[in-house]
């Protein structure tokens, strides 16, 4: 899975006076207003840092660097405010309160409950197996446990955050849509095949006690504290990522050209779509570091879907997550987990090309 891991233990300390808390709640909105002003001031900021190299203007140099200046700040200032706001939104779904919801749900409504909860709550490589292990110990489907597994790295709350920001509020829509549609039919569709029994033998042996919920109440000023270690978690994990992506998203900008990759990567050409989920599978990476990239192929005349279908492969299916659910699965389970949700990944590609230009 390729996103970040945000620690799972609530930040509780002293309880907080009423003068400390109305600090706390100002200094944030303050921060989130200049947050605003720094963010509408980025074109001009990069055009000013490119005036001072010796760069002449219109060459594939330029663009390439004028594309860097302004995406890295860009990228990671959109970053920083996704992370805080769920970081926030978080402090409400630890993996306890997760694994009490969903244990006890039936396939359908379970699937769909799995799918919406994946969004938001902490999920990723170094969780993985623990939490696999506790959903199915504690009673909750298999289906139903794929499609959190499957919403919670590819429908992530970085990916919409990013793509809102970069693409606009329609492509983010329909990439949530289609993610969420993908998470819960390809969980439906694992749970009617009853593939219990190609788990690892010590997982379907293993049984858990009750589900223990944290008895802490967090104050508001304790879940902007919460926010704060998310962005200093998560942010400082995968800046170098999204530094690296940019930086590839900048190559391809100022000096791939549009007919190039218009011609292997636009809609007319079928075979795009499943090259880009054969090419995206073997890539690790997290939203952060591919949507730069998706930004610039999209700039230079590449289609939508195919687009998209790469990303999704790139942060939903990958070779590491295979070895590391290897240690829950076997490798059968995980061929039909890869064939599942490749195909609707497929589908998704398909569609975004058939509807959108």
């Amino acid at each position: 899975m390729k996103c970040q891991c945000q620690s799972e233990a609530a930040v509780v300390e002293a309880p907080v006076n009423k003068g400390s808390s109305t600090t706390w709640i100002m200094t944030t909105l303050i921060g989130i207003a200049l947050w605003f002003v720094l963010y509408s001031q980025l074109v001009p900021f990069s055009e000013w840092i490119v005036s001072l190299l010796p760069i002449e203007k219109g060459t594939h140099l330029a663009e390439a660097v004028t594309f860097f200046f302004y995406d890295t700040p860009k990228v990671l200032m959109l970053l920083t405010l996704v992370v805080f706001v769920m970081g926030v939104i978080r402090s409400f779904f630890s993996p306890e309160r997760t694994r009490a919801l969903l244990a006890g749900k039936n396939e359908g409504l379970g699937n769909i409950a799995a799918a919406c909860l994946g969004i938001v709550t902490p999920f990723c490589s170094c969780s993985a197996v623990p939490l696999f292990i506790g959903f199915v110990s504690a009673g909750v489907p298999l289906g139903v446990t794929f499609s959190f597994l499957i919403a919670a790295p590819m429908v992530n709350e970085i990916a919409l955050g990013l793509l809102f920001g970069l693409l606009g509020w329609k492509v983010a829509a329909a990439y949530l849509f289609f993610g969420l549609g993908i998470a819960i039919v390809a969980g439906w569709v694992i749970g009617r095949f009853h593939l219990e029994g190609w788990l690892e033998d010590w997982v379907r042996n293993a049984r858990a006690g009750a589900v223990a919920l944290p008895s802490e109440k967090l104050t508001f000023v304790d879940r902007i504290k919460e926010g704060l270690v998310a962005v200093r978690e998560i942010v400082g994990k995968v800046w170098p990522w999204m530094i690296a992506g940019i930086a590839a998203g900048a190559f391809i900008h100022g000096y791939a050209p549009a007919e190039l990759l218009a011609s292997i990567m636009g809609k007319d050409t079928w075979w795009s779509v499943p090259a880009a989920v054969v090419v995206g599978i073997p890539m690790y990476s997290n939203a952060a570091g591919i949507i730069p990239v998706v930004e610039a192929l999209l700039g230079k005349g590449a289609a939508l879907g195919t687009v998209l279908s790469f990303m999704m492969a790139v942060i939903a299916l990958s070779l590491p997550e295979a070895i590391i659910l290897r240690k829950v699965l076997t490798l059968r389970l995980i061929a039909v987990y890869f064939g599942v949700v490749g195909s609707g990944i497929l589908a998704v590609g398909y569609l975004f090309n058939a509807f959108f230009s």
